[in-house]
């Protein structure tokens, strides 16, 4: 389609929490239709439906909205726009939701998954959204699974849910392949009860409402100011401290495995960071002194190092 032709407004709606590769095939179909003059305008319901309908089946939230918006762009949206799941909106009727959407918008392609419902009850499919749409002059395109081949072989469809699984259970390798990038915790550095530095193992600890993967401890980046540093990611309660909380801290490692030293100008808490995970390196074990604890960071260090391939 040549762009004098194509469509000014491409129009997709949904949840998209994670932008995995399977959203970010609708967004770059969208983008195709419309070229470069057009616009590609995402509407994304936040926070997920089923925190009104039903609040104790809601999923757990991937990524905060702004950071969701963010990956959006990158993949090729221009507009994204923040639809607040209210009783009402989530009462209307297929056709009434549809109408909403088209009055405040004005698509003239609406892009959707296989799998896409909408209106009260998810009764909205792709088949009635292709007759609605041709009824009020307006193209659609459904765009078909997007399929994923795992560390272990198997091929899984992409979506937030086989995120979600595969973070639960670990696997922040599989969950890369699925997004198309490392699953990152973006945050803030607050103060913790430092006692990493009283046994030269200092970590920053990371205040995120970014969805944690199960305790444990990941290989890393941690991202900020321009910098990207190797990390040893903890994530879990602390048990050999007698932690009680769930949450993620870092410790950094220069390339020789040694700690890393901040920039004596660098605030101590209150930045931004991100800690991008890349790969398991063990459970979460309860040590049976801080001597112990210290040894096996010093090994998870060695192996991070080494995986990674540093010259340590």
């Amino acid at each position: 389609m040549s762009e004098s032709s194509a469509p000014t407004t491409a129009l997709t709606i949904g949840n998209y929490d994670s932008v995995h590769l399977g959203h970010q095939m609708l967004i770059q179909r969208a983008r195709e239709r419309v070229g470069t003059t057009g616009r590609v305008v995402v509407l994304s319901f936040h926070p997920h439906p089923m925190t009104i309908l039903n609040p104790d089946k809601a999923p757990s939230q991937i990524d905060p909205f702004h950071i969701r918006k963010a990956h959006l762009i990158e993949a090729g949206a221009d507009e994204v726009v923040e639809m607040l799941p209210t009783p009402e909106l989530l009462a209307q009727d297929p056709e009434s939701f549809l109408d909403e959407v088209i009055k405040h918008h004005a698509p003239n392609l609406i892009v959707e998954g296989h799998d896409f419902h909408f209106g009260k009850r998810r009764q909205g499919t792709p088949d009635l959204l292709n007759k609605l749409c041709q009824d009020r002059g307006i193209k659609t395109e459904i765009i078909g699974p997007v399929k994923i081949t795992l560390t272990d072989q198997s091929i899984a469809t992409a979506s937030s849910s086989l995120v979600r699984w595969l973070l639960d259970n670990s696997r922040v390798r599989d969950a890369a392949f699925v997004l198309g990038r490392p699953h990152e915790l973006t945050g803030t550095v607050e103060q913790g009860e430092q006692l990493g530095r009283t046994i030269n193992i200092p970590t920053i600890n990371l205040k995120t409402e970014s969805l944690l993967p199960a305790d444990g401890v990941y290989s890393g980046y941690a991202l900020f100011e321009n910098q990207k540093i190797l990390a040893a990611i903890n994530v879990g309660s602390r048990p050999t401290v007698q932690g009680t909380t769930r949450r993620a801290e870092a410790h950094l490692i220069n390339q020789d495995a040694t700690p890393w030293t901040p920039d004596p100008s660098m605030p101590a808490y209150g930045w931004e960071c991100k800690l991008q995970l890349v790969g398991w390196v063990r459970d979460q074990v309860k040590f049976d002194s801080i001597i112990t604890l210290k040894q096996q960071i010093r090994r998870d260090c060695q192996r991070i190092c080494e995986t990674l391939g540093c010259p340590c």
